[in-house]
């Protein structure tokens, strides 16, 4: 909003003229997604602990430390939404078509996300939303967001994936493009859901992760950057590198809050919007492969859950001593904050190992 409104007048005030650029704009679109979350906290906070009682229910096999957070409300991700709402537009192009369609995949996930934390407080179980309804209404969101960005995109990239490593190649899905692009959308959304399990362990590889895209959609839209990396040309998505800016800094003031030991869980309500957010980007700016990289401790957890299932179904054993894999970790005698900080660590490992496909041609 700032873009549309003061742009105009830099003629007349040469300081307006900041507003032409995309890092000041990101820049302050993280400030003011910090302070949003920051200030709001403790009136949300307030507010959820009035609605919820006894707080999130604690998986009734799970690890027994987990016991003294009964009670810490959740649906924390209401505030992460709200300070990347205000903040994306404030200070992003809001004529800018990526910006919209990202902030409906955002929004949509995570009403769904709220819908199933609701049901888990008032049934007072951990299951919520039936898995099959879930999977349903986020197919439905992702294939409306699909549609849209195969209408804007340019002609040779609307059906195609791109590879790492490899210069000026490109995979022609056709048909099955859509059926992908859900898989990526609806993947990334469930993994970090899956990951959110111990205080700040999903937030800061989100984080990361976003850091990483918000410089990707920046230089895959800059012609001579693109050009210069062998990158795939896509017009008019650097803009969403603003979003970004207020997803980091929504989850910077969240983290302030969910910091050990948490006051607020995130909830399905933030984890579901930023792994779709995270989808959609990855989508947009033609890197899915690389979010499988750089988001590799998502998928990580997620693989854990697969092969623990089926494991269990085919030979009757577990091959975790519990799963998603950070609470196998726990039952190995792992402190929480171990967990977490050396699951940072990996995450950041791998946000460089993608970063370095940029490169890598």
């Amino acid at each position: 909003m700032f873009f549309n409104l003061l742009t105009r007048f830099s003629d007349e005030f040469i300081l307006f003229n900041l507003f032409h650029y995309l890092t000041f704009r990101t820049g302050g679109a993280i400030f003011t997604g910090l302070l949003i979350a920051i200030l709001s906290g403790p009136g949300i906070i307030r507010w959820l602990k009035s609605k919820q009682g006894s707080g999130q229910p604690i998986r009734d096999d799970g690890p027994e430390s987990h016991l003294v957070k009964q009670g810490t409300p959740t649906m924390g991700g209401l505030m992460i939404l709200l300070a990347v709402i205000i903040s994306t537009l404030l200070w992003a192009d809001v004529t800018n078509p990526y910006v919209w369609i990202t902030l409906l995949v955002t929004i949509g996930f995570g009403v769904i996300g709220f819908v199933d934390d609701y049901l888990k407080l008032t049934k007072r179980n951990t299951k919520g939303l039936s898995g099959k309804l879930k999977l349903l209404l986020l197919t439905l969101i992702s294939v409306v967001a699909l549609l849209l960005t195969q209408h804007i995109m340019p002609d040779d990239l609307k059906t195609t994936l791109a590879v790492p490593f490899a210069k000026d190649f490109l995979v022609d899905l056709g048909i099955f493009f859509i059926p992908f692009g859900i898989l990526v959308m609806v993947g990334s959304g469930n993994a970090v859901n899956l990951t959110d399990g111990l205080d700040g362990l999903a937030i800061v590889p989100v984080m990361i992760a976003v850091a990483c895209f918000g410089l990707i959609t920046y230089l895959v839209s800059n012609a001579v950057f693109s050009g210069y990396l062998q990158l795939h040309y896509v017009p008019d998505c650097g803009e969403l590198a603003v979003l970004c800016g207020a997803l980091i800094g929504a989850g910077m003031g969240f983290l302030w809050y969910n910091a050990p030991p948490a006051m607020v869980f995130m909830g399905d309500t933030g984890s579901l919007s930023m792994g779709g957010a995270l989808g959609i980007m990855s989508v947009i700016s033609k890197h899915e492969i690389v979010l499988a990289i750089v988001g590799g401790l998502f998928v990580l957890e997620t693989v854990s859950v697969i092969v623990q299932v089926a494991s269990f179904k085919l030979r009757g054993k577990r091959i975790f001593r519990m799963a998603p894999l950070h609470h196998h970790f726990e039952q190995k005698g792992w402190p929480e904050s171990t967990v977490v900080i050396r699951f940072w660590i990996i995450a950041m490992v791998l946000a460089m190992i993608g970063l370095s496909t940029l490169k890598i041609r």
